[in-house]
């Protein structure tokens, strides 16, 4: 018999549990058209507040948009892993020197909301173009974050693949590069996706700096007089940018992980069997 943490359901749980997911439907799907209601009863459905969709200067305006946030995410999401994995190593570390700095600094960038560094680099410290506030913002406060998701992921291995890893003669800067921190990377591949994904959010917080993002140009486009003021429609496509590319990055996590499952299958089909017998022997 297969043991369970909780008692299977019978007839009448099933039952019950299906009645609750049909109320639940309907419940959000009311909901829904209740916005949509609400929406055509103020006029956001008219055409003259879709109508700059059809001009090519504003087309390209928002490729331009969407190009940029690609930027900031690609290199905040670059220097965010880098610095995660840096000063995840250094958390680790056997040296106080080492090991007590990188955690202090860790804690105050992870604590610091990251408007608040946006703020800080932009009119502060005055780094000039507002791409590079928010790209130091992205790293510093993401980057935190990786770094307790790298440090969690190598305190989960097993001891012993350290232990492999010094008795074949390896130093630890090879242990933690070349065993342990490529293993966290595929144990928190999940964890590190959501954290990108909440990067790729955080960039609209351009708009406060004038960074020309998605949602500073949702918030030019939307209060143009000439279209009605489309700050509603402007809004519904860029969420759907947005959402286009969140469903892209779990896509990529999830090819990545059913990729990882495969290999590993494949290393274990490919294993002697020779070693078992060994193994046995001794």
């Amino acid at each position: 018999m297969s043991s369970v943490l909780f008692d299977v359901p019978g007839p009448r749980a099933r039952l019950r549990h299906r009645l609750y997911a049909v109320i639940g439907t309907l419940v959000l799907v009311a909901a829904i058209g209740f916005v949509i209601y609400r929406f055509a009863e103020s006029g956001q459905f008219e055409g003259r507040k879709w109508s700059w969709l059809e001009y090519k200067n504003i087309q390209l305006t928002l490729i331009d948009a969407l190009l940029n946030t690609l930027k900031a995410f690609g290199l905040g999401a670059v220097f965010a892993l880098l610095f995660g994995a840096i000063f995840a190593a250094g958390q680790l570390s056997d040296h106080k020197v080492v090991r007590v700095p990188s955690m202090v600094v860790v804690e105050l960038f992870r604590a610091v909301p990251l408007v608040v560094l946006i703020f800080v680099f932009h009119y502060g410290v005055s780094l000039g173009s507002p791409l590079y506030s928010v790209v130091l913002g992205l790293t510093l406060y993401n980057g935190s974050v990786l770094a307790e998701v790298f440090r969690a992921g190598v305190l989960s291995l097993p001891r012993g693949q350290r232990e492999a890893a010094y008795a074949v003669g390896m130093r630890k800067t090879q242990v933690m590069r070349h065993v342990l921190l490529p293993q966290a990377v595929r144990a928190m591949l999940p964890a590190i996706i959501s954290q990108l994904v909440v990067l790729l959010k955080d960039t609209a917080l351009g708009f406060l700096i004038t960074y020309d993002e998605l949602l500073d140009f949702a918030r030019d486009i939307g209060s143009q007089f000439q279209f009605g003021r489309p700050l509603v429609p402007v809004t519904i496509v860029v969420a759907a940018v947005y959402i286009s590319m969140c469903l892209l990055l779990t896509w990529l996590a999830t090819y990545l992980e059913k990729r990882s499952r495969r290999d590993k299958k494949v290393v274990v089909l490919e294993k002697n069997p020779a070693e078992d017998v060994v193994a046995a022997a001794v």
